[in-house]
């Protein structure tokens, strides 16, 4: 078994299909590709995907095999990224990524404790969902990471830096806009704007607040982002439940209400690996809560800005 057949059934996997997956990821043609799955799955002992009229779909032994494959990945980018930091322990770069969104409240607090070092380091930057973060960190690729709590990276460690409550985000105009708060019946009949599979801590989240609730409230679109959210909201008069950070980009067609009762809280967090021996990494964790502090100073006056706007 070789390493190309590991990132051609994650590719596949992810993608639930051959053809995207030959097309967008591996830049290969699609016969091909299926016959390295069918070699793999020969090796294997065991079929590991079937075909349906959604796609291709992972047999129970292929959901085993995926997670075993992604930690082998990961586990050999790890390796050569550790072996880079060993054979150039002079070049100082400190990889930070982002959940989207999270950049404009987080990164002015990064530059600004790490102010007296900028001149000497370099900071990379990337934006994606918190899962990729979460093997990002896994691969050595970041060093840390603004992002949700992932449960199935037990080597991660992460620093809790804001617990912030769901709100409610609805038309300016809405019905319900007249409330102080609103509680979650009052939403069973609106259209729910809910978050996609890429945000899986958000996702998981709000469907439990609704289960708990006693209400039937399906999505009726799904997003990756909530700034896709908030645009959703706007065009199509429905409501989504989002952190209280979403406040910040909010635009005057749209608003938000705190719910009634005790809010489910969502957790963002610092995250690192616990193998990951930076230099760097350790001054950026000394200085954490300084960065905390100012962040929370500015969200607090931020926050204040705009319910005054709202109401």
């Amino acid at each position: 078994m070789e390493l190309r057949h590991l990132r051609y059934f994650v590719a596949v996997a992810e993608e639930g299909s051959v053809t995207l997956a030959a097309e967008r990821r591996l830049h290969t043609a699609q016969p091909s590709l299926s016959r390295q799955i069918r070699d793999l799955e020969l090796e294997v002992g065991a079929q590991l995907m079937t075909r349906s009229a959604r796609g291709i779909e992972l047999t129970a032994a292929g959901r085993v095999f995926l997670d075993h494959a992604r930690l082998a990945l990961a586990q050999v980018e790890a390796a050569a990224s550790a072996a880079r930091r060993a054979a150039y322990p002079e070049h100082r770069t400190l990889a930070l990524g982002f959940l989207s969104g999270c950049e404009p409240e987080w990164l002015p607090g990064v530059m600004h404790v790490l102010r007296e070092e900028l001149p000497r380091i370099e900071i990379t930057i990337s934006s994606q969902h918190s899962p990729q973060l979460a093997g990002g960190l896994t691969a050595g690729k970041l060093d840390a990471a603004f992002m949700r709590p992932e449960e199935r990276y037990p080597d991660l460690v992460y620093r809790v830096l804001v617990t912030e409550p769901l709100i409610v985000v609805l038309p300016s105009d809405h019905h319900l806009a007249s409330r102080q708060a609103i509680s979650p019946q009052d939403l069973a009949s609106e259209a729910l704007i809910g978050m996609a599979d890429q945000a899986p801590v958000l996702r998981s989240l709000i469907e439990d607040y609704i289960r708990r609730s006693g209400i039937e409230l399906k999505p009726a679109h799904r997003v990756e982002y909530l700034s896709m959210a908030i645009s959703l909201v706007a065009s199509t008069r429905g409501v989504a439940l989002l952190p209280e950070f979403a406040r910040n980009f909010l635009t005057w067609s749209v608003i938000s209400r705190p719910l009634e009762g005790t809010a489910p809280t969502i957790d963002l967090v610092l995250g690192y690996h616990k193998a990951n021996t930076s230099s760097l990494l350790k001054l950026f964790l000394s200085r954490v809560d300084d960065m905390i502090a100012r962040v929370s100073e500015n969200s607090i006056e931020r926050s204040a800005r705009s319910r005054d706007k709202e109401y």
